[in-house]
């Protein structure tokens, strides 16, 4: 376990300097932010996007942002943010005249920005920031995004761990009779309560795209696992039953994933060859990454194994996605991708399968890619007979 579950001071400062570069290889005065992910990444300014935007500005000296007042004390708790401004609400001009002012007094006349303006979030109307300065777009951050640091590859092993203990709950609830989303709820229930406990003022929680708090489960069983993402219910189990769980956890804004195909007692021969197809996929799919390596060929190799066992008219979407601040984030194993991995890369391999009237079957595991080959952050085994729930 971490000494602490959060990334040091110098991981943010790391990044602002990082970003001071492309403003000068730029020549521009400053890069601006607005995107609440995008803010955290490069301040540790956590918070929740709504009608009252927030704006973030970094200049070759000095680095300001813009908070509803509502925020302004846990700005100025902020060692990185060097001058904090505020509005309340909408009187008097609203967000965009403190942004402007704040501008102006760094003496922004040119900007790389992530968007023109506040996105309307929960309805908000407010005139764009090209009305005030010159700018162009950047996706600095998000390509940033992409190689973690050790520091965030730290939190998500970290996250990793305590979605297994989620895991583990969700399994040990597992038996006939029991209701499915009540498993869940109570799995992530137990697992939450064990990571405040043991983390105590030390955890902040923190909102996904699935699910809000430390840590979340959830499950399907039967037919429904037939459809890739098929709404909840409150099924009871019944023995036979083929389950697709998963877990997750978020650690100082990084979260983890582990999804894995399992079953209530000794599956059948067609359940046997279904998994092992899709095992096979997954395995490969890991086996074929690496430094170096396109995104397009591993997918490209795991749509082999499904048409070699001719199963491709039962594979629904691409075999994975990085993983970091978001459940979902860019670059895709998808055999469109033009991306190649690169140390520090994060990305799910989970290629699934799915038969309607029967079911369906998926692992999820997190893999790292390393200076000379690849990291599974997950431990819970792949194999059949780690995946049976002995009834």
């Amino acid at each position: 376990m971490l000494a602490s579950p959060s990334l040091p001071e110098s991981e943010f400062r790391n990044r602002i300097k990082r970003v001071r570069e492309k403003i000068n290889e730029a020549d521009l005065d400053a890069g601006i932010w607005f995107n609440a992910t995008s803010i955290e990444y490069l301040s540790h300014f956590y918070h929740v996007q709504t009608e009252r935007p927030v704006a973030l500005a970094i200049t070759p000296e000095q680095t300001a942002i813009t908070v509803p007042k509502l925020e302004i004390m846990r700005v100025d708790e902020n060692p990185v943010i060097d001058e904090s401004y505020y509005f309340f609400d909408f009187p008097g001009g609203g967000p965009m005249k403190t942004i402007t002012e704040m501008v102006e007094d760094l003496e922004i006349e040119t900007a790389a920005v992530d968007m023109d303006g506040p996105p309307g979030a929960y309805g908000y109307e407010g005139p764009p920031l090209s009305d005030f300065i010159s700018i162009e777009t950047q996706s600095w951050v998000d390509q940033m995004r992409w190689v973690k640091s050790n520091a965030e590859v730290a939190v998500m092993n970290e996250a990793s761990k305590w979605a297994h203990l989620a895991h583990q709950y969700l399994v040990d609830r597992m038996e006939p009779g029991a209701s499915q989303a009540t498993i869940s709820q109570d799995a992530s229930k137990e697992a939450s309560k064990a990571m405040t406990d043991t983390l105590g003022d030390q955890y902040v929680p923190r909102t996904g795209i699935y699910f809000m708090g430390p840590a979340h489960t959830g499950m399907h069983s039967a037919e429904s696992t037939g459809e890739p993402h098929p709404y909840p219910t409150n099924r009871k189990l019944e023995v036979g039953d083929g389950i697709v769980t998963a877990a997750e956890a978020n650690v100082d804004g990084y979260l983890s994933e582990i999804e894995r195909t399992m079953f209530l007692g000794e599956p059948d021969e067609q359940q046997q060859k279904y998994f092992h197809i899709m095992l096979k996929a997954q395995t490969t799919g890991i086996e074929e990454s690496g430094p170096g390596v396109k995104y397009a060929d591993v997918a490209q190799a795991v749509w082999d194994v499904f048409v070699e066992h001719g199963v491709e008219e039962h594979a629904y979407h691409h075999v994975g996605h990085n993983l970091g601040m978001q459940t979902h984030e860019p670059p895709y194993v998808d055999r469109g991708s033009d991306v190649t991995m690169k140390p520090g890369h994060i990305f799910t391999v989970e290629p699934g399968i799915y038969i309607q009237g029967h079911g369906g079957y998926r692992h999820s595991d997190p893999v790292l890619i390393t200076e000379d080959g690849t990291e599974i952050l997950n431990y819970w085994g792949r194999d059949l007979e780690s995946n049976i729930i002995p009834v």
